[in-house]
Formats: C-alpha cells, structure tokens, sequence
C-alpha cells in the first residue's frame, strides 16, 4: 500500500535545529551584504537603543554624583510637573501647529516637483534642475539658518531690499511671531523637496512603459497620463512616506528652530524639542528634560500607529 502525500506531510517530524541552521546558512551565503550592513546596525545599537536606558531618569530624580541606579525613585512625579505646568499646552499647540504645517506644506512638494519632472524631456536640462534641487539638502542646518538669517535681515538682507526697491517698508521677519511659521515651513520646503524628490522619481522610473504607450493610443493627454497611471502607480510610496512623516510630525528638530527662535517669538517658536534642551543642558535639570523628551516619543508614537491604521483601511498599505 502506498503512502500518500498528505500522509506523507502529516507524518513527518521537523529536525530540531533545522531552521537555525537555515538561517547560518543563509547568513553564510548573504555575508558580504550583511557586512555592508554592519556598521548601520553598531549605529543603531550605540546611538538609538544604547541611549534608552537612560530613560529610566525620567522616573527618578537623578544626581550626577549618584548615577543612574542610586537615585531617588520618584515615579510620575517629573509627568505631573510638566503636565500642570502653564508650558506644556503652548508647548504642545506650537509642536502640533509647526509639525502639521510642515506636514500639510512640504509634503506635497517633493511629489508634484518628481511628477513635473518626469515630464520634461530635455535630459540635460533635467539633470541639472534635479541637481540643484537637492544642492540645499547637503547644507548643514547652521548654514541653513545663516542664510535665513542674512537673507530677512533688516538692515541688508535680500528680501527687504527687494521690498525697499518697490516701495515697501523693510521688516524685521524673524521678530514678528506671525511670520514665523511661514518662514520655517518655507526653509523646510526649500531645504528637503529636492532630495524627496528622488524617492518618488525612483517610484515613477518603475512604472511599466507600455502603460503610457497604451494612453496615448488612446487619445490620453500628457495630464491625463499624470493623473491616471503616474500618480496611482507611486501611491503606495506616497502612503509609505506619509506614515512615516506623520510619524515624526511631533519630533520637529530643535537647531532649527534654536538658531532662528528669538524671545519676541517664543509664543509661536517653541516647541518640545527646544524645551527639553533649555531645561536639560542650560538648567542641568536632566530628569524633567527625560520626561518631556519621552511625553515628545510617545506622542510621536501614536502618530505613527494612527496613521498607520488609516493608511490601511483607506489604500491598503500600511508599514506592517
């Protein structure tokens, strides 16, 4: 009597070990990619999961002389300081509006500047745009800011002698809080869309030519192309990177906003990040700062797992 397949497979007895084993032999087979991958993993370990102990200040009222271990336990005590403070809901209000402004602004941009460029069809005059595109994302955020800076000075600055020239009185931009805003969103946008840009252009560079060669048998105009196969087909990137910038929405950089923030625009300016490095390392006060940056984490946490679900249910597409 023969034994079936079925049988066969309920029969038989998995080899302990034979998965680990699985898994040396490919790590033996792919070793040299995962050496190229080994020093971003030593950067992960020793600069994002290393400093997480640390945390566990947030909880105590730490003393330099006594370490980390021999300090007083004071639990949620730092939480319910920060939380009744008259800080934590201006602080909130300018990392929500300055994070979402950035989100609703300068996420766009990088998409429809990869789109419109895609349709260009002079191939030296594409390359030389794209590169100067992402020319400002290789600038560090002090020369950034330096530019800003001299770029609405008062006194000489490019934008204000462009008001004089047509009549209009000069503005000191940087201590006015109402144009604070525009002015980081507007460094933001400037500083990162070329570089963005890249990403999407990969996406678009994937897509199967034979579907706009279909289009255009069709009759389809160049915009209809754009809006009917190049913006579908990259939609599943654009999700991905909408999870991930919605994510980091509340995790806004403090140099940025340090190098360009004045007392006359700390009412809009500042923001979770520039709190936690005044209370931190002016004020020595290091268990108040740790609680402020882990309220800052789980927040942005929330973000990513919110935007995450919704990302599914409306395109399918989620980071896990």
């Amino acid at each position: 009597m023969h034994t079936t397949q079925p049988e066969l497979a309920k029969g038989h007895k998995r080899v302990p070990g034979s998965r680990l084993v699985n898994t040396f032999r490919h790590m033996k087979r792919d070793r040299q990619l995962l050496i190229l991958f080994l020093p971003c993993i030593i950067f992960f370990i020793l600069f994002r999961y290393g400093p997480i102990y640390g945390l566990v200040i947030a909880f105590k009222d730490y003393n330099v002389y006594q370490g980390i271990m021999g300090s007083e336990w004071v639990g949620f005590e730092h939480f319910r300081r920060f939380f009744d403070s008259p800080d934590f809901w201006l602080l909130f209000k300018n990392t929500f509006l300055l994070g979402l402004f950035t989100l609703v602004w300068a996420f766009p941009f990088p998409i429809i500047f990869a789109v419109l460029l895609n349709e260009v069809r002079g191939i030296k005059f594409k390359k030389t745009v794209q590169t100067f595109s992402y020319l400002p994302s290789f600038l560090s955020v002090v020369i950034v800011s330096s530019m800003i800076i001299d770029f609405l000075s008062p006194t000489h600055g490019l934008v204000n002698e462009l008001l004089k020239a047509i009549g209009l009185e000069s503005k000191y931009f940087l201590a006015a809080p109402e144009w604070f805003r525009t002015i980081y969103v507007s460094s933001e946008i400037w500083q990162h869309m070329g570089f963005e840009a890249i990403i999407y252009l990969a996406a678009i560079a994937s897509i199967d030519p034979t579907l706009y060669e279909a289009a255009k048998v069709d009759g389809a105009s160049r915009f209809q192309m754009m809006r009917y196969i190049t913006i579908p087909s990259i939609m599943p990137t654009i999700l991905i990177m909408f999870i991930i910038k919605s994510g980091s929405m509340f995790r806004i950089g403090y140099e940025k906003v340090l190098l360009l923030y004045n007392p006359m625009t700390y009412e809009v300016a500042d923001v979770f990040s520039t709190y936690v490095y005044r209370k931190g390392l002016l004020e020595t006060n290091y268990s108040y700062a740790a609680a402020v940056g882990l309220f800052e984490s789980l927040i942005a946490l929330v973000m990513l797992l919110i935007t995450n679900v919704i990302s599914k249910k409306a395109g399918g597409k989620g980071l896990w």
